[in-house]
């Protein structure tokens, strides 16, 4: 055997065990690959087993600005923190009092006029006869973290910077206001802060107190017969609009499958005078709906505690399991 021969062989000899660890090791994550989807498939087998489906998802909205428009989707991702879709995440923008106060449109029904969207990195806000204003996602370091007070808590949020807060301070035609981001290294609040029902482990940026809001067009339907003018869905702001269920079935459930997003039912959503800003007008009427759906949705005397004098329309959820959901999915209550 030559020199050259011998170097060869020592070479091979060496390069073989790495080669035998590459195969053991595709071997292995087979293997392992093989049980989790097993493993999966047998979840997804006990979970459809005790299943029944109860709806069929209408329309998905995002309202990344709490109190503007919403932003219809096809599809959203749901995170433990909302509806998300591309760069626009539920509620992780606020109007704020230079003071750092919440500015909604309770304070401000004209802020439902705004539209949102995005394009290119940037949050676009529009209104009528006002020129575009964008905003970058990413904002500045520069720009300062300002401290906010939603609903009684502390939240931080970035301020978006002149440009915006002079643009919606004069389309409002108001005292100045800010316009702040909510970025996923601030501390979020805890919903079982706003209302004890919910886990520890549940929480919100900017919405009132929980992640999803799901109502049914049902229920919307009900409450029309009842009204002499109609209202519209944008006068609640639900997430997730349902339909092919009875009026107020969504009331009653406690664990749906939306795709493969699991969602727990919290609490009934509590309504005041928001839902009479008109959507189209931005002008608060301050009786209707809500004069009518107190005649009729006013919770049990037990639950007082918990929603005292206001009527109830659509209910919280809780995210169990993040994932994707579109329109026209099925909506499954787990049944136990």
């Amino acid at each position: 055997m030559s020199g050259a021969q011998g170097a060869a062989g020592v070479a091979l000899r060496a390069a073989r065990p790495l080669w035998l660890w590459g195969v053991a090791a595709a071997v292995a994550l087979g293997a392992v690959l093989g049980a989790w989807r097993w493993a999966g498939g047998r979840r997804a087998a006990k979970r459809r087993g005790r299943l029944q489906r109860v709806g069929t998802v209408l329309r998905l909205t995002v309202y990344p600005v709490k109190s503007c428009r919403g932003v219809a989707v096809r599809q959203a991702e749901v995170t433990p923190m909302g509806l998300r879709s591309g760069e626009l995440r539920d509620r992780f923008w606020l109007v704020i009092k230079e003071d750092g106060h919440m500015v909604t449109a309770r304070q401000e029904p004209r802020l439902v006029l705004i539209t949102v969207g995005s394009e290119n990195g940037h949050l676009t806000l529009e209104a009528p006869e006002m020129k575009q204003v964008c905003v970058p996602v990413k904002l500045p370091r520069k720009n300062p973290v300002r401290n906010c007070r939603v609903f009684g808590l502390d939240i931080q949020g970035r301020d978006c910077g002149d440009e915006v807060a002079q643009w919606i301070t004069t389309f409002l035609n108001s005292e100045p206001y800010r316009l702040v981001y909510f970025e996923p290294s601030m501390l979020p609040r805890k919903s079982k802060d706003i209302i004890n029902l919910f886990r520890t482990t549940d929480e919100v940026a900017y919405p009132d107190c929980s992640p999803v809001l799901i109502i049914s067009e049902a229920s919307l339907e009900d409450l029309n017969t009842k009204l002499e003018k109609k209202v519209k869905i944008e006068n609640f702001r639900p997430n997730i609009f349902v339909t092919d269920c009875s009026a107020f079935e969504e009331d009653t459930w406690e664990e749906i499958l939306i795709g493969d997003v699991e969602l727990k039912g919290t609490v009934c959503c509590a309504r005041c005078i928001l839902t009479t800003v008109n959507p189209d007008t931005g002008v608060l009427d301050r009786k209707e709906p809500l004069e009518t759906l107190k005649s009729y949705r006013l919770c049990d005397p037990s639950e007082r505690h918990l929603y005292k004098s206001s009527p109830l329309f659509g209910r919280y959820f809780a995210v169990d399991r993040t994932g994707t959901i579109r329109v026209g999915d099925p909506v499954y209550k787990m049944v136990q």
